[in-house]
């Protein structure tokens, strides 16, 4: 009897132990939570590596933009003004008559005027003259300039390597639009030249012919005098006509 007092009071103890473990000490796993828990947290995961790609993507975006707009680091400009202003500067030293309309007017109004009965020896030659040295200054002045723009030749050549260079190793659409630009300018500066020199050989022949007419028609009037009777006509104001 005493043995199953003892047995009843140890189960008794046992039990209440059991009851009155607390509700919070034992763990349940619930598998769907965990599951539903996983895929939120994936979700948030990739989230993120959207909005890092994105960011990555505007910052790409903006170092385009920036070298887009980058100004080219080489410019000719101040070389190429050089080349025209010293081609300009030629053309403005032009002798006697210059690249003047009114001037061109008043020369041919005068020295390469027709011969007139009324016009003394002395004027013809004169004229003759004026002719001439006329036609030796624009040959001079023809020469000067195409020797000027010789002289620019090695100073485009300059240009246009750095330019093409700089055009390759462009890093951006400015820096590429901006090298075009230039090797454009470089192109209207050799064709400036290029009209200059045209324009000072046109002269030169211009004048050369001018005073080859003007030469005839005053010897047409040289002649008619030389046979006139009573016209005074020596013989040294013949030789100023030839």
């Amino acid at each position: 009897m005493r043995r199953l007092g003892l047995l009843l009071t140890a189960g008794t103890v046992a039990l209440t132990l059991v009851v009155t473990v607390p509700a919070r000490a034992l763990i349940v796993f619930d598998p769907n939570n965990y599951v539903q828990n996983v895929l939120t947290a994936a979700r948030e995961l990739q989230q993120i590596n959207n909005q890092i790609t994105s960011l990555q993507n505007e910052a790409q975006m903006l170092i385009n933009q920036a070298k887009n707009l980058a100004n080219l680091p080489y410019s000719s400009l101040q070389q190429l003004q050089s080349s025209i202003q010293r081609t300009q500067l030629l053309l403005a030293q032009a002798q006697r008559i210059a690249y003047d309309v009114q001037q061109i007017d008043r020369a041919f109004s005068t020295s390469y005027a027709p011969a007139a009965s009324s016009q003394s020896n002395q004027a013809l030659v004169i004229n003759a003259q004026s002719r001439w040295q006329n036609s030796v200054a624009a040959l001079q002045d023809a020469l000067r300039v195409q020797a000027g723009v010789v002289g620019n030749l090695d100073t485009n050549r300059i240009q246009t390597s750095a330019l093409v260079t700089s055009s390759q190793g462009a890093s951006g659409a400015l820096q590429a639009t901006q090298a075009g630009n230039q090797i454009l300018a470089l192109q209207a500066q050799q064709l400036a030249d290029l009209t200059a020199a045209v324009a000072a050989q046109g002269r030169a022949q211009s004048l050369e012919a001018a005073q080859r007419a003007s030469a005839q028609d005053q010897g047409r009037e040289q002649l008619r005098r030389f046979l006139t009777p009573g016209q005074g006509y020596q013989s040294q104001d013949v030789r100023m006509f030839h």
